[in-house]
């Protein structure tokens, strides 16, 4: 009979705690390899023919244990005939149901995720440095997790607490008398490597063994991630090419023994269709989808059998043909536990690989119809007694849904209302003098939503749900930019690094200017439109500019605002947000959105 939750998380836990003692035996050995076994006991080797492994997956988790509000919380279903429909979806209580329901009468069951599990977390978790978070993902059976640039907000040594457990060393312990045992299962990093050793911060890579199959899996996160994560947060470490970092332990995997792999990936793509049930391979062999994931698949060695990915937050199944020509499977199951993929890995006993002809996979809904898993309620339930002061604070009131994460225009109301929001903060001669306000779109969230939740009325905002669009904990910076570096910032929001995937800056109230979205590259910025208060920016005088720290700091492909003078760091960015929410709003004058017409987009 399958083995019930409990006894998998007791397996795994004794088995993660045997492969800390072979790494350890590893540091007396070279003879051992680098990576860890994560066996599943079973009937052994022995037998013939081909089993089919079910791999079960989801990315970009964000420590989103109760249900995502609004469009955050939504997936696209496209119907036979065209039409779509909006599907209210994720909270990890309906997750878990999901994925005991999926395991059922399946023998071999893996479940893994590909980044981002953790960090830009709602105050649920985030409050908590995202312990609720790794304590759900230890009852949802979790067997393997790949690091994505998030895992790094706080830095190599908080990561490393989240996979060998302790308390925080400046919060302490949350709770009398339990102290947090960290993740269950192991996290991997094959791409992070100290710059002075050269190795790897975590492990690189983990077998999973269950009657006699082997699969191996590799973690790797965005080579990219230092240009969008916090300096702080990566300091002392290198990342490297995903593909050079995949093949290398790909044929360490197979030098092993072990031929069946798996890729965890934290980087993506863009599907041509927001349905998650698009069918990507139209007309052909991963047609469908673009992005930088799509140059990864191809370029990694086909010892790989399929991939996991994530990090673009979109919902995808596609099979794009690796060097060799063959298809194999990438995954993409959207962000905030909405979706899971299940993936069928037919092995071969025999030859120990997966036939890649037998691949099949799906995304499905994590829909919120279907019975509650009683355990994670009570997980909620008991974070949420020890967050409620805290987060059931009112802040201030809206008069309509705010958008932001879900708004599909470059500008949104929700961007405008921040940039607004962070210019009142740094605008007196004290705080900074700042003439404008500029917010990255990354950090934006969440949206704020006017329906209420729990025992909050209509149109209240709680420190929650400020936190839950704001979690960074950023500071203010205001600098001083001539206007052509300003001109320049607008710019860098498309091309370079941002060519591809543009990265709008939302702009505080008297900045306007143009984007012409017909040219391409630094092209699609219109110079002699950009205007601050209807007068034409000039480009040899200085002008203050307000940002949080990690946009001062270059992040999100922003290298000019390195070059920024006279300095002066001011208040947290959520400390902004709840000052502009005292001063703008009551509950006989609630906010209304902004217009979010600042920035003129030509199509």
């Amino acid at each position: 009979m399958p083995a019930t939750p409990q006894r998998r998380r007791a397996t795994r836990r004794l088995t993660v705690g045997a492969a800390v003692l072979a790494a350890a035996a590893g540091v007396l050995s070279a003879a051992i390899p680098a990576g860890a076994d994560t066996t599943k006991h079973g009937d052994g080797p022995g037998h013939r023919g081909t089993v089919d492994v079910q791999l079960l997956s989801f990315n970009d988790f964000h420590g989103n244990l109760e249900p995502p509000a609004g469009s955050a919380g939504q997936v696209v279903h496209q119907h036979p005939d065209g039409s779509t429909e909006k599907i209210d979806a994720g909270g990890v209580e309906y997750l878990a149901t999901s994925l005991r329901t999926a395991r059922k009468s399946h023998r071999y069951s893996v479940t893994a995720a590909a980044g981002d599990m953790i960090g830009a977390s709602p105050l649920l978790s985030g409050l908590f440095h995202d312990e609720p978070t790794i304590e759900a993902l230890n009852r949802l059976d979790l067997d393997v997790a790949g690091v994505g640039n998030h895992e790094f907000d706080e830095g190599r040594k908080e990561l490393e607490r989240i996979q060998e457990g302790g308390c925080h060393p400046k919060d302490g312990c949350y709770e009398d008398g339990k102290v947090f045992q960290g993740a269950a299962f192991p996290y991997l990093a094959a791409n992070v490597t100290d710059e002075k050793t050269g190795k790897p911060i975590l492990k690189p890579y983990t077998i999973w063994k269950h009657r006699g199959v082997k699969i191996g899996f590799i973690g790797v996160t965005l080579e990219g991630t230092p240009d969008i994560v916090s300096a702080d947060g990566v300091k002392g470490l290198k990342f490297h090419d995903e593909i050079k970092t995949v093949d290398k332990y790909a044929k360490e995997l197979d030098r092993r023994g072990v031929k069946s792999i798996v890729a965890l990936i934290h980087e993506g793509g863009a599907p041509a269709s927001a349905a998650y049930n698009y069918n990507c391979d139209s007309p052909g062999p991963g047609d469908g989808v673009s992005g930088p994931i799509v140059d990864i698949a191809k370029g990694i060695t086909p010892k790989v059998d399929a991939l996991v990915t994530g990090h673009t937050h979109q919902a995808y199944v596609c099979t794009i043909p690796d060097p060799s020509g063959q298809p194999r499977m990438v995954t993409s199951a959207s962000s905030y536990g909405k979706l899971y993929t299940d993936t069928t890995l037919t092995y071969d006993r025999r030859t120990q690989d997966i036939v890649r002809t037998s691949v099949a996979s799906a995304n499905h809904v994590v829909r919120r119809d279907q019975p509650k898993a009683a355990d994670l309620t009570a997980l909620i339930q008991r974070w949420n007694k020890l967050a409620a002061p805290v987060a059931n604070r009112p802040i201030g009131h809206i008069a309509a849904d705010i958008l932001g994460r879900g708004a599909t225009t470059p500008e949104s109301p929700l961007g405008d209302l921040i940039a607004d929001a962070q210019l009142e903060a740094t605008a007196p001669a004290d705080k900074g003098a700042a003439q404008i306000a500029l917010m990255n779109p990354g950090g934006i969230r969440s949206d704020l939503v006017y329906k209420a939740s729990g025992s909050e009325g209509d149109g209240v905002v709680t420190y929650g749900e400020g936190f839950t669009v704001q979690p960074f904990t950023n500071m203010m910076t205001t600098i001083d930019l001539t206007g052509a570096q300003l001109i320049t910032a607008l710019r860098q929001q498309v091309s370079g690094p941002n060519q591809a995937s543009p990265k709008i800056l939302q702009v505080s109230k008297g900045f306007t200017y143009t984007l012409d979205m017909t040219k391409s590259g630094a092209d699609r910025i219109v110079t002699d439109s950009v205007k601050l208060n209807g007068a034409p920016i000039e480009d040899a005088k200085t002008y203050r500019v307000a940002m949080n720290e990690f946009l001062s700091g270059g992040g999100d492909g922003f290298p000019v605002f390195k070059e920024g003078k006279n300095k002066l760091v001011g208040a947290a960015d959520l400390d902004a947000l709840t000052a502009y929410f005292a001063a703008h709003s009551s509950p006989s004058a609630p906010l209304a959105p902004p217009k979010a017409d600042r920035i003129t987009v030509v199509k």
